[in-house]
Parts: structure tokens; sequence; C-alpha cells
């Protein structure tokens, strides 16, 4: 979240920055700042009347002492007094600070000056694109593929648990059980270190990482335990973190995990929802760094140039985007969105997000670090992204690979899976 601090010194400067967002703070900042000046002159006046208190109670034993009953007995009387003020004092500051965190925790985070203005998707910014569109003899979509070769059955989920939940199967099952274990080879090779983090999370977690209070209506719900089914791992394991301080030596702090994800909000009805193309509960590798504030957008760029050589290695042609201002998430101050194509839909699909928070997430998690010789802490910065997330890659590898005699899987997966073509 925004720092009170950053509220009070550059309150206009917020006030714009998140005008690229679509978002009007000027009401709320407004709102924030007139309760901190009531928190702050309340806090002053209990400061005082704490000292007061405090004061007079150490003049008590010595009038005792010294004789002077009636002078001790008027002194009692008036600790009384005080700690009947400083009580109610305690009692408005803590409803203000309640009041003021609810309104805080609104605001989104501040884009990054490289943000284009824009409402929607297609005001984005293509940054790179690459590889080639296959020129397909035939064109059958991922969902006839599935059923063709008995890859991935849609209405066994449906029966099972519902629409947005499929049940893969034989070589389906492998070709995804193979694309998790080369993601997460990649990310070790590549310095990430693997963790295998609980599915459900509580609301403390949910609040670190922005999901909550801003995503609840998107996330499965088990309320009788008032815990949450994850939506992407970023939320465990950025929350390993959570109340954590660290030195400037433990950077970079890379993690890699995989997970199933669920999601209730997975979009509306009609084609562009069929098959793979939005899910419930699918399959994701996050990776989730930690870095010092100066390395971050160093690291954003490492990180987006890993997912690429990702996409590369399979064969997939891409796109990169840099996303504009209203199709920027809550908590993020730059994303870059990956999506191959689709030869089949004729289409593009989105596979990844790589995004820096800066120290948005940080602040909500008191995740801090000490530079080498300071007692002062500092947040540190938080990263993530998807390498890969699956449903769309499977998708783009069926249709994309598709030939009368099979599919054709991608040379990096054969030690994989066990198998080169799907017939």
């Amino acid at each position: 979240m925004l720092t009170l601090k950053l509220l009070r010194e550059q309150s206009e400067l917020v006030i714009e920055r998140l005008k690229i967002k679509n978002f009007d703070a000027k009401n709320i900042v407004a709102k924030i700042l007139d309760i901190d000046n009531s928190r702050r002159e309340i806090k002053s006046e209990l400061d005082n009347c704490l000292a007061e208190l405090n004061s007079i109670s150490k003049q008590i034993g010595i009038l005792f002492k010294e004789g002077k009953v009636e002078e001790a007995n008027k002194a009692k009387e008036k600790t009384g007094t005080l700690k009947t003020k400083s009580k109610e004092l305690g009692e408005q500051l803590a409803k203000l600070e309640t009041e003021m965190q609810e309104l805080v925790v609104q605001l989104p985070n501040l884009p990054h000056q490289s943000v284009p203005s824009g409402k929607s998707d297609e005001d984005n910014e293509k940054v790179k694109e690459g590889g080639a569109i296959p020129n397909l003899s035939q064109k059958l979509p991922h969902w006839d593929l599935a059923k063709k070769y008995d890859l991935i059955d849609f209405e066994l989920g449906n029966k099972i648990t519902g629409a947005g939940f499929p049940v893969y199967k034989g070589k389906g099952a492998r070709l995804q059980r193979a694309l998790i274990s080369y993601f997460l080879d990649r990310a070790t090779e590549n310095g990430y270190n693997e963790v295998i983090p609980p599915l459900v999370v509580n609301e403390a977690s949910g609040f670190g990482t922005g999901q909550l209070p801003d995503k609840e209506g998107q996330m499965y719900h088990v309320g009788v335990d008032n815990l949450y089914l994850i939506p992407t791992a970023e939320v465990p394991v950025t929350n390993i973190f959570r109340d954590v301080i660290l030195n400037a030596d433990d950077f970079p702090v890379k993690q890699v995990a995989y997970t199933p994800c669920f999601r209730r909000e997975a979009g509306s009805y009609g084609k562009d929802v069929r098959g793979l193309n939005r899910l419930h509960q699918f399959d994701k590798v996050e990776i989730v760094q930690v870095r010092h504030p100066e390395d971050s957008y160093k690291a954003l760029d490492e990180m987006v140039a890993y997912v690429e050589s990702l996409v590369q290695s399979l064969g997939l042609p891409y796109r990169i985007l840099r996303l504009c201002g209203g199709d920027l998430s809550f908590t993020s101050a730059l994303t870059y969105d990956f999506e191959v194509y689709s030869a089949a839909q004729e289409k593009w699909l989105e596979v990844s997000s790589v995004s820096n928070f800066v120290d948005y997430q940080a602040n909500r998690l008191k995740l801090r670090f000490k530079e080498k010789g300071e007692k002062k802490t500092k947040p540190a910065h938080t990263l993530n992204g998807s390498a890969l997330a699956l449903p769309r890659i499977v998708a783009a590898l069926l249709e994309n690979n598709q030939t009368e005699n099979g599919i054709k899987i991608p040379e990096v997966l054969h030690k994989y899976t066990g198998f080169t073509v799907i017939n």
C-alpha cells in the first residue's frame, strides 16, 4: 500500500499518477489527510496526557513519604482523571487509525512512468513480437483435438465439479505433467529455489499481496475456516516473507512454485471462454523475487527475458505487451503480458504476466531489509511472473503443432513426455 509519508508530502503527485489507472483518488486522499491531521492532534494530546500522568504518579510516593497526605490524595484524584482522559483519547485514536487504514488500502499502487494511458487491453503497447505463425493444413481447435485424441474431457469435469474444471487423461495428463516439470527445471537452473506452498491461505496472506479486499469476489472462500483457495502461487510464496526483516546480503531472493490455481470469476460465456481458454482451476508455475529497491526494474527485465526464453523454447509465436493504466492490476507498478498465437482459433492468448510491485506489497506485508551497518529498516521490492500458466500454453501447443498424422511435441519436452507425437 501507499505510505502516509508519500500521501502527506506528495498528495498531488499521487492523485495525478493514479489518473493513469483511471482511478480518481482526490476525495480519498483528502479524507485520509483530514483523518491524519485529527489523528496527529489526538496523538499529541494523548502523549502529553500520559507524560503528565507519569510525572504525577512519581510525585505521589514522594508526597506520602514527606507526610504531605492531602497533596498526595489530590494528586491521586488527578491521576484518575488523567487515566480516564487517556483511555478516551486512546479509543479515539484507535478509531481514527482504523478509518484511515480502511481508506489507504483503497488506493492502488502508483504506475511506473513508462505505463501508457488507456482504458482497456486494446490500449496496451506491443513492445516485441517473435516466432512464426504456422500455416496449417487443418485447423481443429484444441477442444476438438482433445476429444479426437482423448486428451482432455471437459464434460467429465463438468459432471464431477462443474464448468471450468477439466479432466486431463492419458497423453494429455502426461503433457501437463511434462510442462510443469520442464518449467520447474528451467527455473531452478536459473537460480530459483523451488518451494511447495499451501493451496489455501488466511486473510492476512490475502491482504499482504493485495488480493484482499480488492479481489475477494474472485477467490474461493472456505467459510467454516475462513480460508481462501489460492488464485496464484504468488500469494503463499510472497507471504513466506511477511513480517520478515532481510539483510541486504540476502538479495536476490528468487523462489519458484508449481500449484493449481483457483479463480471463481473465470470470465463470461461464449467462444472466448471455450475449452482451456478460461478455467476455474488451472496449473501454473510461478516465479517470485524479492529485491533491493535499486535493482527491482533490472530484475523485471531479467524476468521478462526469462519468460520469453521459455516461450521461444516451445516454438510458439508470441508477443510482449506493456499494459496500459486501465489494464494494470491494483497492486502493480509495471506489468508485461505475454501472449501466444493460437493458430486454429486465430487469436492471441495470454499465458503470462510479469510484474513489479515495488514497495506496495512489502508495505502491506511488513517485509523489510537492513543495509549493512545500518539499524534502520527499509521496505524491499517484490516481483512475480507466470512461468508459465499451462492451459493456454497447452491449447496453443495442440493447435499449432497439429498435422494430419498427429500432434508433434516440442523437442524440449521429449524427455519429459516420453513420446514425440500424439496420435
